[in-house]
């Protein structure tokens, strides 16, 4: 190719040689790390090459707004990994759930949403698109009738994220994404509860699914990053050019660190997943635990469905704490292992109080509504020792 990168052949791989593999590009120097491509322009043979990548008839970069070759290969390894045709990184998940919303809303149009999404989703849809005149609907995600029931002939989004974000509610993909198809509506769904390991939302029959990769992608708290990812018409009709114009990009350098996190991603994923399963069995039923929300425990009300989505219960546990805020605050200042962090996903655990913290800026009576209370923690464990974070928590519950 022109460009002058030699690209590995990905045919039939497997999943854990795409996170180490895929997207992978060399240059002439035969690299074994991805290269690290710092630039924020390029250079053209002539003139009329210039003329001609500006046009799309020539393969290559123009500009790392644009496009970045290290970016790229995040992007396309990503693509791989998801089953997707294409894939655009952004520089936050924030970013990545504005881009994929705006990118296809128009005043008039309508949007229906899960209640149950963090609060910054929940902000872009009840207040930011209204002022572009864009109008919503929010729902019980639970609801298959509910999803039904909002539809209009001007919907023309669907939203949701599975498990949700902090009670883990699971939202059936599937019917939701008949419900949308059958309205000529898309359905986006975030993933990042799930990552690309235990969920394959496309699969499901979703159009279009995201990340924030800052989460399990990157998997030790080092940098920000999105991805959103579709079939290649959405990607190059509406994604790309809103991009192109918005600016929302990913770093070079971020784009490396994810690509290094990918490598461990599913080594890193089985391994919060079994300490979850381990820590939720060993919180459901104990003194000073009220109560213990886990997919991967048969109490959990949606548990068959989850079971049927995902093949684990996740890297997440949200616990109700035996008392008010006053007692969870003296559960929570007493851990000495886990760390009190509104972040997750890392390979350190981390735990935070969303009332007081991600769910901050949502009313009381909103909180309640999806089971938010004052006592309520959501416990990103992580893939130290099992042994040492059960005696944390033990330790941390007799404080109470």
């Amino acid at each position: 190719m022109s460009d002058g990168i030699k690209r590995q052949d990905s045919t039939n791989w497997r999943p854990a040689t795409k996170l180490v593999r895929g997207g992978a590009t060399r240059s002439a120097h035969g690299e074994t790390s991805e290269g690290l491509f710092l630039t924020s322009g390029y250079c053209y043979d002539s003139a009329r090459s210039a003329e001609a990548r500006f046009k799309n008839e020539e393969p290559g970069f123009v500009y790392s707004r644009f496009g970045n070759p290290t970016v790229a290969m995040f992007e396309e390894r990503m693509a791989q990994l998801e089953g997707a045709e294409a894939a655009r990184a952004m520089a936050t998940g924030m970013a990545a759930v504005n881009a994929a919303l705006f990118c296809q809303l128009k005043a008039g149009d309508h949007v229906i949403s899960a209640r149950a999404v963090f609060g910054s989703c929940l902000y872009i849809v009840q207040d930011l698109l209204p002022r572009f005149g864009v109008t919503s609907t929010i729902v019980d995600g639970t609801d298959l009738a509910a999803w039904k029931a909002a539809v209009r002939p001007e919907t023309k989004v669907f939203f949701l994220e599975s498990p949700s974000n902090p009670t883990l509610d699971i939202v059936d993909i599937a019917g939701v994404a008949k419900i949308a198809r059958d309205a000529g509506a898309r359905l986006i769904v975030d993933n990042v509860f799930a990552t690309p390991m235990l969920q394959h939302p496309l699969q499901l029959g979703a159009h279009i699914v995201m990340y924030s990769a800052t989460k399990h992608i990157d998997g030790q708290g080092r940098v920000l990053g999105g991805v959103v990812l579709s079939d290649q018409k959405f990607v190059d009709e509406l994604l790309t050019p809103y991009m192109r114009h918005t600016g929302p990009s990913m770093s070079a350098f971020n784009a490396w660190v994810l690509l290094k996190g990918l490598e461990t991603l599913d080594l890193r994923v089985q391994r919060h997943c079994q300490n979850a399963q381990i820590l939720a069995e060993f919180l459901e039923g104990r003194k000073g635990a009220r109560r213990v929300v886990y997919p991967g425990l048969k109490s959990h009300p949606q548990h068959a469905l989850a079971m049927r989505q995902m093949s684990h219960g996740g890297p997440l546990i949200c616990l109700d704490i035996d008392g008010d805020k006053a007692a969870t605050f003296r559960f929570l200042d007493a851990l000495r292992t886990i760390d009190i962090s509104n972040n997750l996903g890392d390979a350190k655990s981390l735990i935070t109080h969303p009332a007081t913290t991600t769910h901050q800026r949502l009313k009381p009576e909103e909180r309640a509504v999806l089971g938010i209370g004052e006592n309520t923690v959501r416990l990103s464990v992580g893939i130290e020792d099992v042994a040492d974070l059960r005696e944390d928590l033990e330790r941390a519950l007799a404080a109470i």
